[in-house]
């Protein structure tokens, strides 16, 4: 085996929850944000993909950090330091927040699988796609479900490769990437607050936490320096990967959508529709591809998370290593999350509505979430060493600050 090869796959033991914790970011009602701030304001939103990017990996590692030390989720470290209110804020706010997330994402699997195979109604793609998930969390093993995960973020690739089938002034890219333009608009700033509410999400700082602890349970890990440092590094890739997506999906319908005076996508599959007779047949499936495996990716952490959470609040048995009548609250919790997420759509809430309403969901909890993960991070008591250094505190008060900025602009617009 040459060096090289070596290198490689060294680096990709390396990942784990931070790859998946990334690329579950980008699902699908994400590229719904993404496309259409691409189509409305072309490639001026660029740059978000630049700034957003410090600020996921801070609060991110603050999250994964606290996992591996404390040896307990998000929640779990929540309800033993602070009052039980707190506890019962969050579940309420992100309770209904996730489980919108999770209907606006299997509809947007079901109507691109109708796109793909149209003899299939939408309905009975989203149904096939939930009962595949669910069969598939409760009777694979913790090891096979993070090791489908992690391939499955090579789906994310095909979201790369599509601009360079398409003619791009690359220097105008580069301009508006590295040179932010801002329109003070309400239209632009709903979309830069929606980039942000997607992009930072609440759900994912309890996962990151959470798989986190699967992991040191799993391969009997000892928190040292070295494993914070893999960690961390896990952590910068796959926010990386997740930025690099959303970056080439603005790219793409910025170029493709509105150059052709295409300027509201409502939904993933109006997208990957637009695309089609713009930008051609391979265009189309590798955007409409990448939609449902990010979907199959991305369920299974929101669903996944909100079980580790209520698990941690009421000490139900936890855990993706367990089997189902070892841990059935936790496991009749993830499939509750996606029954209820998958008629939602029936009683008349729109994809798209459900996103606004998680957007506003999120953004009202994550600049409490970010303050308490702050405080958590500098309490030598549950951290001992591992403590935030002062870089640490600037970045996760800097992400306060914007998520904040983001959750009052929210409101007045």
């Amino acid at each position: 085996m040459t060096t090289f090869k070596k290198k490689i796959i060294s680096f990709w033991k390396v990942l784990g929850p931070g790859l998946v914790t990334g690329a579950s970011d980008d699902d699908p009602s994400g590229i719904a944000t993404y496309s259409q701030a691409g189509a409305q304001f072309g490639t001026k939103l660029l740059w978000t993909a630049i700034v957003t990017y410090p600020l996921m990996v801070s609060i991110q590692e603050m999250c994964a950090r606290i996992g591996l030390v404390s040896g307990h989720g998000l929640m779990g470290t929540i309800k033993k330091y602070y009052p039980p209110y707190i506890l019962y804020l969050i579940l309420l706010v992100s309770i209904p927040s996730i489980i919108l997330n999770i209907g606006a994402d299997i509809a947007g699997m079901g109507a691109v699988g109708h796109l793909i195979f149209p003899e299939i109604p939408v309905f009975v793609c989203s149904i096939s796609f939930t009962i595949l998930l669910i069969l598939s969390i409760v009777f694979l093993s913790y090891r096979r479900i993070a090791m489908i995960l992690k391939w499955l973020c090579i789906v994310l690739f095909s979201y790369i490769a599509i601009p360079f089938m398409l003619k791009i002034n690359w220097l105008s890219v580069l301009h508006d990437t590295f040179i932010p333009k801002i329109e003070y608009s309400s239209d632009y700033f709903i979309a830069l607050v929606g980039i942000l509410g997607t992009t930072i999400s609440p759900y994912l700082f309890f996962w990151q936490a959470s798989m986190e602890v699967e992991e040191i349970q799993q391969c009997h890990l000892v928190v040292d320096k070295r494993v914070i440092h893999s960690m961390q590094s896990d952590v910068c890739w796959g926010m990386l990967l997740t930025n690099i997506v959303f970056f080439f999906i603005i790219l793409t319908t910025g170029v493709v959508l509105f150059q052709a005076g295409i300027f509201h996508v409502d939904t993933v599959e109006e997208a990957a529709r637009a695309l089609q007779p713009l930008a051609g047949d391979n265009a189309y499936l590798l955007f409409a591809v990448g939609v449902i495996g990010t979907g199959l990716l991305a369920v299974p952490v929101l669903s996944g998370a909100l079980s580790y959470m209520i698990a941690e609040a009421f000490d139900w048995q936890e855990g993706l290593d367990k089997k189902f009548h070892e841990a059935k609250g936790f496991y009749i919790t993830l499939i509750i999350s996606m029954v209820v997420g998958l008629f939602v759509n029936v009683i008349g809430i729109s994809p798209i509505k459900a996103l606004i309403y998680t957007a506003v969901l999120y953004g009202m909890i994550a600049p409490i979430l970010i303050a308490i993960i702050l405080h958590i991070s500098n309490n030598k008591t549950i951290m001992g060493k591992f403590v935030n250094t002062p870089l640490d505190n600037l970045m996760g008060f800097l992400t306060m600050l914007v998520m904040t900025l983001a959750a009052v602009a929210l409101i007045m617009l």
